[in-house]
């Protein structure tokens, strides 16, 4: 896969232009490769707060997997999954993000931190 870099503000409307970009860089519908994104983005927005600079990328792997990247300035605002009740709106993000990738994790760097998620296939 060819890498894709986006550095943008965490916004509501940025999400479904991230996910059209994406669809548009790898030619082909691609669902899970969308909903990580989507997740990962939406996070920021939620958990630091819009207007958020972030930098998502996208690439292959060595063992040919996706990865995809989220770094935003936070290094203390750490995600943590949650186990949300059946009532609860919200909480899922994670647990969604885990069963779709095949690992997930963060990596705190100077100046923030990046959540990331591997994804079979590039």
């Amino acid at each position: 896969m060819r890498p894709l870099t986006a550095r943008l503000l965490a916004t509501p409307k940025e999400v479904p232009v991230l996910r059209h970009a994406l669809r548009e860089h790898v030619g082909a519908p691609c669902p899970d490769l969308e909903l990580c994104v989507s997740e990962l983005l939406s996070n920021v927005i939620r958990h630091l707060g819009e207007g958020t600079p972030v930098t998502v990328r996208v690439h292959g792997t060595s063992d040919g997997r996706t990865r995809i990247e989220v770094s935003d300035p936070d290094p203390r605002s750490w995600p943590v999954p949650r186990h949300a009740a059946d009532q609860d709106e919200g909480g899922r993000g994670l647990e969604l993000l885990a069963a779709v990738s095949q690992r997930w994790g963060v990596v705190r760097a100077p100046g923030g931190k990046t959540v990331w998620c591997e994804l079979a296939g590039a």
